[in-house]
Formats: structure tokens, sequence, C-alpha cells
């Protein structure tokens, strides 16, 4: 592993309390304070071309302050990239011969200290959005020794709330792993004493789905669940497989940054935590079914209530959020149903690993409810070992949910999709 370093000594800076942290990077041992410096321009925009690139663009930054702005090749498209340009950042690939720079046609003056990240794209082209290492450092309080599993793409809102907590917690290690480890990260998380991890529904339930039993040899003691709605289904399962493990599910976004904390094992929030007013803590609120969060670690400019594009369902004392406003609802000849709602139905089915529910043009009716599913457990021989077919799903959905929102065709695949987000699209 190398990576170009500055060819000027720099003053002595304050190193991050994390700085001996453990960092388990391809296999290899490490440390933050061993982690190369990266000569970067001031600002920039680095594509990271791997993990341990990212980490050294990140430790660059909580050392020196610099203008930042971390993410991925295939998330920055040739547009972004100019828009980037534009905006007067040096964009350039950050790899083992340092960064490979394109310079922005006006340079203009750095802004100390942000930190700048790119949204999901859930509601479209991704955007900026300003912080600071300060308001990406939710956990502040002391955290007992974790060594924490990070499978998430750099520079992403969760990939930050991982790496600012190895930066800043003397004891929390990071056992990272590249997207070419995904698909066997349990036996690299068991061989590195991973005992924590946080991940995206859908990574969660692709793992259980590719191979449990190497998922349930990691000795995970913390769980945590984000990123995409979290529904009861999924809680269940991670329990049955860790029944002592701590499971926590975050709502967090780029905009609010992490606003909401669960630890109970159940989807959803209590309603009670609405509207209540605690210094330092983030505000919930509803308006038209959709979730609006006041937070004091909001991104720059964003400061007051906003709306999330989050839609949400208040049942049996819960606010649970069941997907994206503008993606969420689906209007069946005028009557309206929640994707999420379905999902939730679909995914409650013992035979069923991941669903997604979307809406198809219909005649007469203008949309109809549609799902895709990917099921526990399909026999290669053929044999019936009791998979439902798609009239069971559709049976299975009519008795718990109205008429009108009865999927009206379920396609079965025979793999979860995954984003580089670690999201499916829900």
């Amino acid at each position: 592993m190398t990576v170009a370093t500055s060819r000027h000594p720099t003053p002595a800076s304050p190193q991050p309390a994390g700085v001996d942290n453990r960092l388990v990077i391809g296999g290899a041992a490490v440390t933050w304070r061993s982690l190369p410096t990266p000569n970067l321009p001031d600002p920039a925009a680095v594509l990271a071309r791997s993990a341990v690139h990212a980490l050294t663009a990140a430790r660059q930054h909580a050392v020196h302050g610099t203008e930042l702005l971390l993410s991925t090749a295939g998330r920055v498209d040739a547009v972004l990239r100019t828009e980037l340009l534009e905006a007067g950042f040096t964009v350039g690939v950050l790899d083992d011969d340092g960064v490979h720079p394109s310079a922005p046609a006006r340079p203009r003056a750095a802004e100390p200290g942000r930190l700048w990240l790119l949204t999901s794209g859930s509601t479209g082209r991704p955007k900026r959005v300003g912080h600071t290492l300060d308001t990406l450092t939710t956990v502040r309080a002391d955290q007992p020794e974790r060594t924490w599993l990070c499978p998430y793409a750099p520079g992403t809102y969760a990939w930050w709330q991982v790496v600012t907590l190895s930066l800043t917690q003397p004891g929390q290690h990071l056992v990272v792993v590249e997207p070419d480890e995904l698909d066997d990260w349990p036996t690299v998380a068991a061989t590195h004493g991973v005992d924590a991890a946080s991940g995206t529904p859908t990574f969660w339930r692709r793992t259980l789905y590719r191979d449990a039993e190497a998922l349930a040899r990691v000795p995970l003691r913390q769980i945590t669940l984000g990123g995409e709605p979290v529904d009861q289904a999924i809680l269940d399962q991670l329990r049955e497989v860790f029944p002592t493990a701590r499971i926590s599910w975050i709502y967090a976004s780029s905009e609010v940054g992490a606003s909401i904390v669960v630890h109970d094992g159940r989807a959803g929030f209590p309603v009670d935590w609405l509207d209540r007013e605690t210094p330092g803590r983030p505000t919930l609120s509803v308006r038209d079914d959709e979730l609006v969060v006041t937070s004091p670690y909001h991104g720059a400019g964003l400061a007051g209530p906003i709306r999330t594009g989050d839609r949400v369902q208040v049942l049996d004392g819960r606010v649970l959020i069941t997907g994206r406003r503008d993606s969420d609802e689906i209007n069946v000849g005028g009557s309206k149903v929640s994707a999420g709602v379905v999902r939730g139905v679909l995914a409650g089915h013992p035979a069923v690993a991941w669903a997604r529910v979307t809406g198809r043009r219909a005649p007469v009716l203008g949309r109809m409810v549609v799902a895709e599913v990917v099921l526990a457990a399909v026999d290669p021989s053929g044999a019936d070992t009791g998979v439902p077919d798609e009239a069971a799903l559709v049976r299975w959905c009519a008795d718990r949910l109205p008429e009108h929102a009865v999927p009206r065709r379920i396609r079965v695949l025979t793999d979860i999709p995954v984003k580089e987000t670690l999201k499916s699209d829900v």
C-alpha cells in the first residue's frame, strides 16, 4: 500500500482522538496514525480509487481541515464532474500514485473545515450538502470498545458516520470491506473479530439470504440498520440469529444528520417522540404524512424545520417510515396505496427474503400495484418445498390488505439487487 504524500513538511497538527485505532484494509492491519498523508488540493473533490485512499483523505481532512468532497468515481459522472469544476473544486482520482487532478477554470479560495457530501440521488441527481467533521460526528459519549465493519461506499453519509466514530473515539476499530468482498464479508468479519456492524436493511437481507450460517459465526454485539425503511421482519430475523446483540435502527440523511435512534427491537419510533423539544437533540414532526426534522446536525444552510421527503404512517403507537413520498404513494383508481405498507406485508411472509413494490400503468384504474420478491429458499431440483407461488403470495396479501392494495403481479427474482450505496431502490 503506497499513497503519494506531501513533498514539503507541514507544521504539527492536533491528531484526532482515535488516531491509534486499528484499521484492517485488504486483510492488512494498520492504524490511522500510520496512514500516509496525501498531498491534496484545496478545495478538492477526491474520487478515491479504493478504501485505503478514502481513509487517507479523511485523515488528511481531520488533521489539516482542508475543504473536501470525497466520493468514488462510480458516483460522479461526466455531468457532475463538470458541475464540481464549475463550483471551483479541483477534481482528481486518488490512487497509489497520488492525486490526478483536473483544475477548475475559475479557482476560488477554500472554505476551511468544510466537508461536502453527495446525497444518494434517491430523488434525482445527487446534490452537494455541506457539513463539518463536527456536524458529522454525532456519537460523542464514551463507547465500549468495538471493532466495526465498514461496508459503505466512501464519502456517503453512512460511511462518514462509521469513520468519524473511529477517528474521534479511542477503542473504535474498523474492518473495511471493498465492494468485491461484500459477498464474503462474514468470513472477513469473523477472521478479524468484528463485533459491531452497520448496514442497510438490503445489506442484512442479502447476507441472510446468501449465507445465514456464516453470518451467525460473526460475534456481533451491536447491529445497526439505516438508510432505508426498516420493517419488523428484518428486525425479527436478526434477533433470531443474534438473540443477545443490541439491534438499533437509525434514521439519518445528508440533510438532517442522524436524527432518530431506536434500540427497542420494534419498527418505527414511539409516537410520543413527536414534537418533543430537547436542547441539543433533533425535533421530529409530521406534516401531511411527511417526516419533518429540525436538527442541530443539519447541513449548511438548512437550519429550521426540514421536510425530509420521507412518508410516514402512524400505527399502534408507532411512527413508521414507509418510503419516499415521490415513490411510496400509488394511486389506484382514486385510492391511495403505500408501497411501503405492501412491502412490509410481503416481507412478513416467512418465505420472502426481500420485496420491492411499485405502481404500473393500468387501464381504467390508472395504476395497479405490482411487486418483485426474492424467496428465502428454493430447491434447485424443483421439488415441492412449500415455497409459495405467485397465487399464494397474492392470497397472503389479500388476507392483510384492502382489495385495491393487493399486488396484481408478483415477479420472483433469483437474487437481491443492491447498488453501490447498499440500497435497492425501495
